[in-house]
């Protein structure tokens, strides 16, 4: 299997953030598959958030002080460990909240659930639909102390999550 290539170089030349063109080609790595990242800089706190999501990291300097690194997947089945902070979600009150965030490109579906859960009140539930598994989403919502639960539709198109806001009951 080849590995999926970007270079953000151009991108931080002009002064731009690559962290969205980055998340994007994660979301469409096969499985298995390795991510190729040419940048200007050692991407150092990249390899934090990469590892987190189950990638090593492999980073090779090149001419001129730019970086070639290669993010080679571990274990990317590892999120669901991460979801063990859900006691009983069929006791929770219906959604308060809906997004729709199925055409949307990564990173924005996480920016968009993260501002509405700042609004939110502890207990209410949002409900999200995407379209994708949002693997970096979930320890953010960690982070925070909400509680989720999420999985795939019948025909594995959509990614459907609610998540308590307000953390663990």
């Amino acid at each position: 299997m080849n590995d999926l290539e970007l270079d953000v170089r151009p991108i931080l030349r002009h002064g731009g953030e690559p962290f969205g063109a980055i998340m994007g080609a994660v979301g469409r790595l096969a499985k298995g598959q390795r991510l190729k990242l040419y940048a200007t800089f050692k991407p150092e706190p990249l390899f934090h958030v990469m590892a987190s999501q189950g990638f090593a990291s492999e980073a090779s300097a090149l001419e001129d002080g730019e970086w070639m690194v290669i993010f080679t997947p571990t274990d990317r089945d590892h999120v669901d460990a991460v979801e063990p902070n859900v006691d009983a979600p069929e006791t929770w009150p219906d959604p308060a909240h809906y997004l729709d965030c199925t055409e949307l490109d990564p990173p924005e579906p996480m920016v968009r659930i993260l501002a509405r859960l700042e609004t939110m009140v502890d207990g209410e539930v949002l409900f999200a639909l995407l379209g994708r598994e949002p693997i970096f989403l979930f320890p953010e919502l960690q982070a925070r102390g909400h509680a989720w639960v999420g999985d795939l539709d019948e025909d594995g198109q959509a990614y459907r999550l609610m998540i308590r806001a307000g953390g663990r009951s």
